[in-house]
């Protein structure tokens, strides 16, 4: 059952557990390993969401969700094993193949990050830097929102009517995986 925003702060500003109790959602009584991911976890019982999917018009309170879920319309796999031809939507699938497949464990210390992926969302490209997404997004696609954001970034304001890169509609338009 949805519940509104406002009824879902109430739970999030009250939601303090003590260090030895597990963290476990108050709606659903999901558990999770920290409060962080409890509260970020409350937002999918919010009647509000503030993305939508193009192709489906599913609603999403997390641009990392909708991402995730828009790969399973365009059948965008970026993360390949390097051991077979089995490729996944998110690098936490591939990781986890890996381990149970082929016995190969990825071993980070604590809080060390893993090298980022940027990935083109229309054809599953992925590149290292950016910059180097943007530029085959602006050779090969030139027609995707991502590329006529850039464009519009890179013209000089007008006296009138000009397009601002700060408008909402240009925002959060650099597509990265998680």
């Amino acid at each position: 059952q949805p519940y509104s925003d406002k009824e879902i702060l109430a739970v999030k500003s009250t939601t303090r557990l003590p260090t030895s109790v597990t963290p476990t959602c108050p709606i659903c009584q999901k558990t999770f390993s920290n409060t962080q991911m409890v509260k970020r976890h409350l937002k999918i019982h919010s009647d509000f969401k503030r993305y939508t999917c193009d192709f489906c018009e599913k609603g999403f309170n997390d641009t990392f969700d909708l991402k995730r879920h828009v790969r399973t319309h365009t059948g965008v796999r970026p993360f390949k094993c390097s051991a077979c031809d089995k490729a996944f939507t998110q690098r936490c699938s591939l990781e986890t193949h890996l381990k149970k497949i082929h016995a190969v464990s990825q071993q980070y210390a604590f809080k060390e990050r893993r090298n980022k992926l940027y990935v083109c969302e229309e054809c599953g490209l992925t590149a290292h830097t950016q910059d180097s997404l943007l530029t085959h997004l602006q050779a090969k696609h030139p027609s995707s929102i991502i590329s006529k954001a850039k464009r519009r970034q890179k013209q000089p304001p007008s006296q009138e009517g000009s397009t601002s890169s700060n408008s909402p509609h240009c925002q959060n338009n650099v597509v990265s995986v998680f």
